[in-house]
């Protein structure tokens, strides 16, 4: 179900200009228990809708008209400076790591960009929407990717193993030691003594708290 964490309905505005996606993804997000309180197709229209709905999450597309280019995220910027506080969650068919870096830049976390052939069910959708409302992190695997490939010069990321890489690469996804255990199939505690080894060699203070451990790893990726 799609729920807050108070347990309410989540309230949804969509912005995505296609016209079967847009309203298939009403129908779904609906059908899972959420509220859609607004379908539109451009950005300028998302910027009316959010100021006017104040909805819990905005799902976003990033091309959009009328130049089909990054309308969509330019607009997620500016709901986030009008509507502080509002969630969003964008999904794509391509990985923009600049816009990724802008809409994720205010640290406060409540952010997502997920590749939109990578959302393979409803309930991976559903968990990405209650993490950001919640005020984590969720980027695609692809984005992650893109970050680490925009590392250069003396890169101390280059001094991680394999499974360090492996395990950075997780917590920039937003998971916690436990679902990286779980994932990895190893105990809780190896991942642990992993993320122990990756902050120390990163120069990051170690920190518990998952949000700030995804934002504290994308600050050193995009820096």
């Amino acid at each position: 179900m799609g729920l807050t964490p108070e347990g309410r309905p989540l309230r949804v505005v969509l912005a995505e200009d296609s016209v079967l996606l847009r309203e298939g993804l009403v129908r779904l997000l609906e059908e899972a228990g959420t509220t859609v309180v607004a379908a539109v197709g451009d950005g300028p229209s998302l910027v009316r809708a959010v100021g006017e709905h104040r909805p819990d999450v905005a799902v976003v597309d990033v091309r959009m008209p009328p130049t089909h280019t990054d309308e969509g995220l330019r607009a997620a910027v500016e709901v986030r400076r009008a509507v502080p506080g509002t969630a969003v969650l964008v999904l794509s068919q391509y990985v923009e790591v600049a816009y990724a870096d802008e809409l994720l830049a205010d640290g406060r976390g409540g952010a997502g960009y997920l590749l939109k052939d990578r959302v393979t069910d409803l309930d991976q959708l559903l968990a990405a929407l209650a993490e950001v409302v919640a005020g984590g992190t969720v980027l695609d695997p692809q984005v992650v990717a893109q970050l680490f490939a925009r590392r250069r010069g003396d890169d101390p990321v280059r001094r991680l193993t394999p499974r360090e890489r492996e395990v950075l690469g997780l917590i920039a996804e937003g998971h916690s030691n436990t679902a990286i255990a779980r994932a990895l199939v190893v105990t809780p505690g190896a991942v642990e003594k992993h993320t122990q080894r990756i902050f120390a060699k990163l120069g990051l203070a170690p920190d518990e708290d998952r949000n700030s451990r995804v934002m504290a790893t994308l600050a050193y990726l995009r820096g």
